[in-house]
């Protein structure tokens, strides 16, 4: 297939759920390699979740590219924010506030911090130009997107990713507030928040992979 890579296991192309040869195009030769990697290190049985790169490609592949499915995934803005406890106020402030500043003043928008569960939601001026902005995503950004916010539960952290405002990690800090709130307050858990810890990196870790142009 010309100009794009294809993974190989056993002389045959790697085909995604849905029937699809899953080939990236030549400019994600990191996503490739990290495909083939994941499928190297499976043994006889299959560990699904030890293979995040191939399903985020697999995702982009077979739903993306259908208009209907990249409308339905291009959709509200959520944003919610507690005023208690203080601890959790406090890394509120240092981790969500800068990302919010940044997406206001590059986008000329209005985000409304919703401190209740009946908010009056995002102004309608932010939605569309927001959604005019996702309206553009190919389906690899669009890919990425969609798994950075049910990976953060936040729109705004998989649309930071997608336009590289942050870096990973910190991204990772931005969606676990509330969880370094609690180890701060309580401490931590053993095989709970280390695990969580982890978990959030290696996800929106294959949303920057896929993204990556290299």
């Amino acid at each position: 297939m010309a100009a794009h890579f294809v993974v190989k296991l056993d002389k045959r192309s790697l085909k995604t759920p849905g029937g699809n040869i899953l080939a990236l195009p030549a400019s994600k030769r990191l996503a490739a390699s990290l495909v083939a990697h994941e499928w190297e290190k499976q043994e006889k049985m299959i560990k699904p979740h030890a293979l995040p790169m191939t399903s985020i490609v697999s995702r982009a592949i077979d739903g993306l590219r259908d208009p209907e499915t990249h409308a339905q995934v291009r959709e509200a803005l959520l944003n919610f924010h507690e005023e208690h406890p203080p601890a959790l106020v406090r890394l509120q402030a240092e981790h969500w506030e800068p990302l919010i500043q940044r997406i206001e003043k590059d986008y000329g928008v209005k985000i409304n911090i919703i401190k209740s569960l009946f908010g009056a939601g995002q102004p309608p001026a932010t939605k569309r130009i927001l959604a005019a902005v996702i309206e553009d995503f190919d389906e690899w950004e669009l890919a990425a997107l969609e798994r950075s916010v049910y990976s953060t539960k936040s729109f705004l952290t998989g649309f930071a990713l997608v336009k590289g405002h942050l870096s990973v990690d910190d991204l990772a800090n931005v969606a676990q507030v509330e969880v370094l709130s609690q180890i701060e307050t309580w401490g931590e858990v053993e095989d709970s928040h280390d695990v969580d810890y982890r978990d959030i990196r290696r996800q929106l870790g294959s949303a920057a992979c896929l993204l990556a142009d290299a």
